[in-house]
């Protein structure tokens, strides 16, 4: 789609496969990523996301629906992650080799009867790194799998089984990752100005914080 829309005009760095790509989400996580058509703002962006905001303006914030509840508003999750040695398609948390990975979380809202324990969460996530699958992987390392993860989460799909309709239809037919990349700002590779973009929750996500909220 990018190449139909913009011809020749992406930069090259990112090769014959991702022409132009600098920030790049994973498939079916709605939201923000960066697209270059040039080399020298793809060079000068990509230094900054491999910086990971460390010296710069880098922002990263993602909205996420997660089953249950951390105790504390906020936190941080310091794990390293590396390929699965048996299935290449995923993540694994690992202790000693691995790639270093941070995340920080905050919770927004919490779901579900207040005599009971929280059936769910709106968490924010911080990157503080860029991991492939990295939320979904340190969030379910936690025991807060992202509603509707069907790789790291599909030990919780039965929790939608009891619950009333229409929330069980919405946790149940909700068709990808319940993960939004949310917020992104960066500095301009050219003229140096703080950039911020946001983006609104899509349709999907909406109707089941909706249906979360009257549960």
């Amino acid at each position: 789609a990018l190449i139909h829309h913009c011809g020749d005009s992406l930069s090259g760095i990112g090769g014959v496969r991702r022409p132009g790509i600098v920030h790049r989400l994973d498939k079916d996580t709605s939201g923000l990523l960066v697209v270059a058509k040039t080399d020298q703002a793809h060079k000068g962006l990509s230094e900054q996301f491999a910086d990971h905001g460390r010296t710069g303006p880098l922002e990263r914030s993602y909205q996420a629906l997660v089953w249950g509840a951390p105790s504390a508003l906020r936190g941080t999750i310091d794990a390293n992650l590396a390929r699965s040695e048996h299935n290449r398609q995923k993540i694994n948390v690992v202790r000693t080799s691995g790639r270093h990975a941070v995340t920080h979380w905050q919770v927004q809202e919490r779901f579900g009867p207040a005599d009971q324990p929280s059936l769910a969460a709106l968490v924010e996530c911080m990157l503080e790194t860029g991991r492939t699958h990295q939320i979904r992987v340190h969030m379910a390392h936690v025991g807060l799998p992202l509603i509707g993860d069907h790789v790291y989460g599909a030990g919780f799909k039965t929790k939608a089984n009891p619950l009333p309709e229409p929330l069980r239809s919405e946790v149940l037919n909700f068709p990808r990752q319940a993960l939004h990349a949310g917020l992104l700002a960066f500095e301009h590779p050219v003229t140096g100005e703080t950039m911020t973009f946001e983006s609104d929750i899509p349709a999907d996500f909406k109707a089941l914080l909706d249906a979360l909220r009257k549960f």
